[in-house]
């Protein structure tokens, strides 16, 4: 496949870690394995600033992938998020290790189509948008029969 990004990393989260793969050369990648905690998302960004990396493509399932798009973001790697239905599994390709490299191979070459993420200001304000649509929602199907029945009534 020809090349968009020459710096485009991809990362796969599997059950116990994540798999990053990070271009070396033309045709050959550089895989790692590292755990899912603070300090393992904060080595792996180092990694991607020691490689070069500008991007990173990962899928957004799930929330497991905002800690890391958050330490990535904040040392200046925009992150790609894919959603999990763009990304089709093709025959053979099972593993965590594979999936990291075929997010690489994909986002490198610029087939990927990223997920919309609004910016961190909205981010912030969701939490508090969402639980009060819930609790308003409820409140308006009572209120809307009023007019209707006014109408209705007879008059004295």
């Amino acid at each position: 496949m020809r090349q968009i990004t020459s710096q485009a990393a991809g990362v796969e989260r599997g059950a116990p870690a994540l798999v990053a793969g990070v271009p070396a050369g033309e045709d050959q990648q550089i895989v790692r394995t590292c755990g899912t905690y603070t300090a393992d998302l904060q080595t792996l960004a180092d990694w991607f600033g020691d490689c070069g990396m500008q991007t990173v493509a990962m899928a957004s399932t799930g929330v497991s992938w905002l800690p890391l798009f958050e330490e990535g973001d904040a040392r200046g790697f925009p992150g790609c998020l894919i959603s999990a239905a763009a990304i089709k599994r093709g025959p053979g390709r099972q593993r965590d290790v594979l999936d990291g490299q075929g997010l690489q191979t994909l986002h490198r070459a610029g087939r990927l189509t990223a997920s919309f993420r609004p910016e961190a200001e909205l981010v912030a304000l969701r939490p508090l948008w969402r639980p009060r649509a819930h609790l308003l929602e409820p409140r308006a199907p009572p209120v809307l029969p009023m007019p209707t029945a006014r109408w209705q009534m007879p008059m004295p």
